[in-house]
């Protein structure tokens, strides 16, 4: 990951591939944004009228190169669009600066040190741009044969085949000032474990099967001394984990059930992260078509992020006790598989009619639920990459947030806003639970077709325990970018749902849950 530092040196004399200024979109052309007026003064004042020659506007993630002025050791100025000029005495938008940072950074693939000059009036902005470029900064090429023909150097995931950047420089932060230290250090935590997400999201389904990504579970929770518990199929089948189990039926590879447990000796608040982790979903016998099952590999990102987001409380050291639950299995059409009318007993002990083998991620997730239940935990998360019902209701940017508690919801759907992951609360209208009645079976893993992803989250809620509240993330939009690289979210696995989950096990640690 590129390495990282304050500085208080002055932008004409630090050696550095490039200096990265703020464009701020004004009412008459691109304006300078604040921490970048020494580089401003060297161009005379006029660097604005420079930029606006060529063609800068400053909008948001807007990427312009240009000689640096004479007497700089650094060779060459890049200007990001900042998006619109803030009200006076307010702010630039902190997502804004997270943004710009990420671009440029991407720009700055194959340079070895850049100064970013953006405004810093304050410790948590510090942090935000210290995350955007450490996110902008992210490639993954274990299967690139050019990496290795490049003596260890990345090639890029956005295709240009160069090394990220290096190393960067905050101009402007405070070295020893211990806000801006705690800025950049949680910075650094959370985008490397967001960026291993992101790698497990990337890996191919034939190298993470549910056995290999609960041994790297195995792995990080050895390093950073959380608990690990890993429910094989000879457990799963002793405890009764009915749903896991029916999913994974049909692959070769077994599914498992992975625990997580991070303690805090100071914890007087206790949480359950739930995730979906299906390594590869073909739909099983109700098999998706050509072109749907291309990108089926990222149907485990709701399990990344869990797993993320407990090592990143670790880390961070968060006094709140945070459990992560994996529910891992790879659902595939083979002889042993579950049809379309079996029905499952799950480890609730109600019983699923299957109508539908490809609506398989409510049938792990409910087992996991209903485990993490038996914990009592003050509040429950999970998170999936669930219906594309969803995806057609908010885009791809934008996953829903269900709960079974409207206060908890709006307090998931800020801590959302605020870590710079869009999101929008979804209903859970009662009407619709009854689509989902089965004569055979207890409930039905299919209701109506309308309002798909709603009718999921009120599956979920019948495994969720009494009395504890719950909140449900459909992240099918936003957990995989089929598109190009934008701001600091690159093609691929994004990691979604990372930054959210920790903000709310920051709130519980300093009980601002309500």
């Amino acid at each position: 990951m590129t390495a990282l530092t304050l500085s208080t040196a002055a932008a004409p004399g630090l050696r550095a591939d490039a200096i990265v200024i703020g464009v701020a979109k004004g009412a008459g052309g691109p304006s300078v944004a604040p921490g970048a007026e020494a580089v401003d003064k060297a161009y005379d004042g006029r660097l604005a009228a420079v930029l606006e020659t060529l063609g800068a506007s400053g909008a948001e993630g807007e990427v312009t190169k240009l000689p640096a002025p004479s007497g700089f050791k650094a060779p060459v100025v890049v200007a990001v669009g900042l998006g619109a000029e803030p009200e006076k005495d307010a702010g630039f938008d902190p997502e804004a600066l997270r943004r710009a940072a990420g671009a440029a950074a991407r720009a700055l693939a194959g340079a070895k040190k850049a100064a970013f000059a953006l405004p810093l009036a304050e410790a948590a902005d510090a942090g935000v741009v210290a995350e955007g470029l450490l996110l902008g900064a992210y490639s993954f090429d274990a299967y690139k044969a050019s990496a290795k023909e490049a003596k260890g150097a990345k090639a890029k995931a956005n295709g240009n085949g160069k090394a990220p950047l290096a190393e960067a420089a905050l101009l402007g932060g405070k070295p020893r000032d211990k806000a801006y230290k705690a800025a950049i250090e949680r910075a650094a935590a959370v985008a490397e474990e967001l960026n291993r997400a992101r790698d497990l999201v990337n890996t191919p389904p034939n190298d993470l099967d549910p056995e290999a990504f609960a041994a790297v579970a195995q792995a990080a929770a050895k390093e950073h001394g959380i608990k690990v518990q890993v429910l094989d199929e000879k457990a799963l089948t002793k405890g009764g984990y009915g749903g896991i189990l029916g999913v994974g039926a049909g692959s070769a590879s077994g599914p498992r059930l992975v625990k997580l447990s991070y303690t805090s000796p100071k914890a007087t608040k206790s949480l359950a992260f739930v995730g979906k982790g299906i390594t590869y979903d073909s739909g099983g016998i109700s098999l998706k078509p050509a072109g749907h099952n291309e990108t089926m590999k990222c149907d485990m990102a709701g399990a990344a992020a869990v797993f993320a987001a407990v090592v990143s409380a670790a880390r961070l050291g968060l006094e709140v006790n945070v459990t992560g639950w994996l529910a891992l299995a790879e659902n595939m059409p083979s002889g042993s598989a579950t049809r379309p009318g079996d029905v499952l007993r799950m480890y609730s002990g109600k019983t699923v009619e299957v109508l539908n083998t490809d609506a398989e991620g409510r049938l792990v997730l409910a087992d996991a639920l209903w485990a993490a239940s038996q914990e009592k935990p003050d509040a429950i998360i999970d998170v999936a990459t669930l219906t594309g019902a969803m995806m057609l209701a908010l885009g791809s940017r934008t996953y829903g947030i269900m709960a079974n508690d409207d206060a908890f919801r709006s307090v998931v759907h800020e801590a959302a806003e605020e870590s710079g992951e869009p999101a929008w609360p979804m209903p859970l209208p009662e009407h619709l639970r009854k689509g989902m009645d089965s004569p055979t079976a207890d409930i039905a893993n299919m209701g109506e077709r309308m309002g798909g992803g709603l009718v999921a989250g009120l599956f979920l809620r019948e495994f969720v325990g009494e009395g504890i509240t719950w909140a449900h993330l459909d992240i099918a939009g936003p957990a995989f970018n089929e598109g190009g690289p934008f701001g600091y979210t690159p093609k691929g696995g994004t990691g979604t749902a990372v930054r959210t989950l920790v903000r709310v096990a920051e709130l519980a640690a300093a009980g601002e849950l309500g």
